[in-house]
């Protein structure tokens, strides 16, 4: 890492539904409504461009948890804007409070995890 990573730190991420953002697309329901998929999805993305950077080039983050409520559907165009905020930082291993409105009606909430990772020897894992 080459800046420090604090709890409260916080970023905010934005973004309209789209068609391959619904559960109808993406296979987890039979309505075009913002799938709980692309919720977790933006949740995550969030997640990420807050720590990106504090990360060294060579650097990235990997989810490993995440828990989430999906308080309520959004259509096709809706514009959504999630927020991330660091809780706790345990070495590489960061935790996240996210939630996802859409105005000032709460969309979704839930908690995330992420570790930092050396981009070269995670994939070396997989060869």
């Amino acid at each position: 890492m080459k800046e420090t990573v604090c709890v409260g730190q916080v970023y905010t991420a934005h973004r309209q539904v789209a068609e391959k953002d619904t559960a109808l697309y993406l296979g987890s329901g039979d309505l075009e409504v913002f799938g709980t998929p692309a919720l977790i999805a933006f949740m995550e993305y969030a997640a990420k461009e807050l720590l990106k950077p504090s990360l060294l080039e060579e650097e990235t983050s990997v989810g490993i948890e995440i828990h989430v409520k999906h308080l309520k559907a959004n259509k096709r165009g809706d514009a959504l804007r999630a927020e991330a905020k660091i809780l706790a930082v345990d070495g590489k291993r960061i935790s996240f409070h996210v939630e996802v409105f859409q105005g000032d009606i709460l969309v979704g909430v839930g908690t995330h995890q992420r570790v930092i990772v050396s981009k070269e020897r995670f994939m070396e894992k997989l060869r």
